[in-house]
This record gives structure tokens, sequence and C-alpha cells, in this order.
């Protein structure tokens, strides 16, 4: 479709810049310290940044200690390593330490998440969404128990920076005594309401608080699971350009995971290995950008919270909602602004492995319309992360909901396929324009193109 000549567009012209789903936003602190690593020599995987990040970020999240690492992704995967090795034992190393083992997964989220799994020989079982947060559902969660008693481990996302039932999802675990992974990669700065049954030695790293009569602590995400991660990717809240980090209260922990990150290089004056080792620690030229960017953490929140209110008041009227979250026990860092179509407005919509087909309907509009008109105009948008379970990689693994065995539930003789949340959120929802910089008046515009998009 031809959307500059649609008399329904007519008056909106490109952006000159093209506007962008969440990109990097750099302040210049982040030149001061890449400059004071170079002009030190301190180039590589050790110096003052690296120390510094690891001690600031660890006392923002509330944790005893903080390893930087080259990537969230490095730090989802020693995490899940770690996990592995506590539950069944060190592994062979042509093994990984979850061979043969079953791994409870969020099933709306990025492939790093799950793939560390993949990479300590499991089999991840997807466990379906639950529609108030757009993360694990408990219910499901619990059903999975059932089906699969023996699990225990649970890798659970907070998906475009907002908090998971953690409450739910931690009292699962601890009656199956399973571990939990954090994946906090894109909630960084988002805090959750644990009760205090289920919070220990919370004093003096977190914010007391009552929730509906129920004595708690405000915890930040990356300080809720057994094994923690976050992320500076380019897109994220904040960045280093790449990096992560691995979060835990465990100096026993956070000692193993130093020493995997630089090969596993054992304390003889040679070159001695007793364990498989990566090259997954932060260089201090990274960590210096992550350093220039943590002091404007919470004003990157505020404004992402800005750009989140200002789209719920602009889709006043229309059949959609935003991304949800349960004000009364989180706080989300509002990374990514999303919208799910109601229903009864979707127009026609499918989608290939490659491919989408969409078909205008007066009244209705559907994510590829929508997503079709902001690029037409120069403004990047993207589909609700594509579930797990429907990936062609992982299509032959488990998938559980709230009712069960989510595979093979279509019937000749029986109506009806049973609840699959996940699949709904991809096919009705995408992520808006969510930068930082974009003005009011670009948001306005944007604005403006969708509801144009139901005309």
């Amino acid at each position: 479709m031809d959307f500059k000549n649609d008399i329904r567009f007519r008056g909106i012209r490109p952006f000159e810049k093209k506007l962008w789903l969440s990109s990097p936003t750099i302040h210049g602190e982040e030149q001061r310290w890449v400059d004071e690593a170079i002009r030190t020599n301190w180039v590589s995987t050790i110096g003052a940044n690296i120390n510094e990040i690891e001690k600031n970020i660890a006392q923002y999240v509330g944790c005893r200690y903080a390893v930087a690492l080259s990537s969230g992704t490095a730090a989802l995967h020693v995490a899940t390593k770690l996990a592995g090795e506590k539950l069944y034992g060190m592994a062979r190393p042509n093994h990984g330490t979850l061979e043969g083992k079953k791994v409870f997964c969020s099933d709306v989220t990025f492939s790093a998440s799950i793939n560390p799994v993949a990479y300590e020989d499991g089999e991840a079982v997807f466990i379906d969404t639950e529609p108030d947060t757009w993360n694990m559902s408990p219910e499901a969660l619990e059903k999975a128990f059932q089906i699969y008693p023996e699990v225990r481990l649970i890798v659970v996302a907070h998906l475009y920076g907002t908090p998971g039932k953690v409450a739910e999802i931690r009292r699962i675990a601890d009656a199956h005594g399973a571990l939990i992974v954090e994946d906090a990669a894109e909630s960084l700065g988002a805090r959750y309401f644990l009760p205090m049954d289920l919070c220990t030695d919370r004093d003096e790293r977190a914010e007391a608080g009552n929730v509906n009569g129920v004595d708690g602590w405000w915890v930040e995400t990356g300080a809720l699971g057994d094994y923690n991660c976050i992320s500076f990717n380019g897109n994220k809240i904040i960045t280093g350009s790449s990096g992560g980090m691995f979060l835990t209260d465990s100096l026993e922990d956070c000692n193993k995971v130093k020493k995997w990150s630089t090969q596993s290089r054992e304390d003889a004056p040679w070159y001695q290995h007793e364990e498989i080792g990566y090259n997954y620690r932060m260089s201090n030229i990274v960590a210096g950008i992550v350093r220039g960017q943590l002091p404007y953490l919470d004003m990157h929140i505020d404004q992402k919270r800005a750009i989140y209110e200002r789209y719920k008041a602009g889709f006043r009227g229309l059949p959609v909602t935003m991304n949800p979250f349960d004000a009364s026990v989180s706080e989300p860092n509002y990374w990514l602004s999303c919208l799910l179509i109601n229903s009864d407005a979707m127009a026609p919509h499918v989608r290939g492995e490659k491919d989408q087909l969409w078909q205008h309907e007066s009244g209705k509009s559907s994510p590829g319309e929508i997503l079709a008109a902001m690029a037409a105009f120069n403004a990047e948008g993207r589909p609700i992360w594509k579930p797990m379970h429907m990936q062609p990689i992982y299509r032959s693994n488990p998938f559980i909901t709230a009712e069960g065995n989510g595979r093979a539930r279509s019937n000749a003789y029986i109506s009806g396929k049973g609840q699959d949340v996940g699949e709904d959120l991809y096919r009705r929802g995408l992520c808006l324009p969510s930068d930082n910089k974009m003005t009011a008046e670009q948001q306005k515009i944007i604005i403006d193109i969708i509801h144009r998009c139901f005309c």
C-alpha cells in the first residue's frame, strides 16, 4: 500500500530523521571515562571503569556482588551453567551441566534468555504467558510441575521492562525445590514488591513497604532470582554499546563467574585449566561507556515513563490497550511501550516465516498495517517477540499452558484448541517507537498515524 498517497494519511510528512524503537542516548560523560582508559592504557578486561560499575550497579540493584561481562547473553550463560552445576554437579568438559535435564522457561522473550539452556545440553520447556503483565504464567508453571515434577530450574524474563509475578513464581519454585535464573536484561531500574516471608537480609539493600496490609520490601529486578542478569546492549535503558552483568549475593558464585569469564585460568605461573572457560569479561573501554551512562539511568526511566503515558492518553477512543502492569506491586522501567489491538478490531492479518499479509478494513487495523504505516513515514516499530514455542528451532520442545500440554491440541472431532496467551499477544501486538530522544511532537504524529490506520 502507498501510505504517502493514501487519503487517510493526507498532510503527514515522513520524519527527516528516523524515529527508532530504542537507540543509545549518549550524554558526553561516557567519553571522559573511555579517554581515561585509553590514556592510562587500561583497555583490556581489568581497570578502574570495570571496578566502578561493578560496585555501583551492585549498590543500585541491591545485591552484594556484580561481575561485568561482554554481553547479557554471556551473563545468562554463566548463570544457567552455575545453576546447573549447583543442582547436578560439575559436568565433564564435553558435556553441559544440564545434560538430559528439563528447564522451565519464559515463552515470550528474546532467544538469548533461552539459548543458554541448550548451550548446557538441557531441554527448555516453555511456560505460557499471563495477560496481566505479559510474563510467565504462575498457573501454567504450576501445571508444568504437575507434568514434570523432576524439574529444578526456572528461567524467568521480565518482558519490555515490566516485572513478572515474582512472588507467585517464587512460592511455586520454593515448594518444588527449584532455583530461579532471573533475566532482567530489559528491566534494569524496575522494582517489585516482595512480601516479608519471601525476603531475607533485605534491611540495608531495599526499601520497606506495605501493600494491601502486607509488609515487605521493594526489590530491584536483578536481585529477585538465585542467579541474576542484566544487559547493556545498545538498545537498553542504559548502554555500553554492548556488555552485561551477573548479579549475586554469593561471593563464591561471584568468584566462579569471574574465573569462567577469563578462560578458567588456575592459580599457576603458567596457563593451567581444570574447567572449561570463556572469553566473557567486559573490556574497560565498554565499562567506561556504562560508567558515563549510570548517572542518567533514573532520567532515562522518567523519559520512558512519559512516553508510555503519552501513548496511553493518545490512544483513548481506539480499540487498543497498552502493555499492562500491576501498579500495586511493581514499578516498570517502561523500556518499550507496546500496543495490543482488541480482538474484535483486528483486520485480516497473517504471518509466514519471513513475510506477512494484511488487509485494511474500515474501523479495524492490524500490527502489519500499523508497522507498515509507521515505516512509510520513517519510524521504526516491531512485532511483539515471537514466542519461543513457535520458533522453528524449538517447535519440538514441550510447551505448557494453564490448561496443561499446549502441544497437539487441535482435534478433528472436538472444536477449539485451548488457550495460548503468547501466540495471541504475538498475533495482535506490536512495539512502538520508544526512543527517549523522540519529542512529544514527534510522538503526537505517531499517535495520529495509528489513529488513521483505524479509519
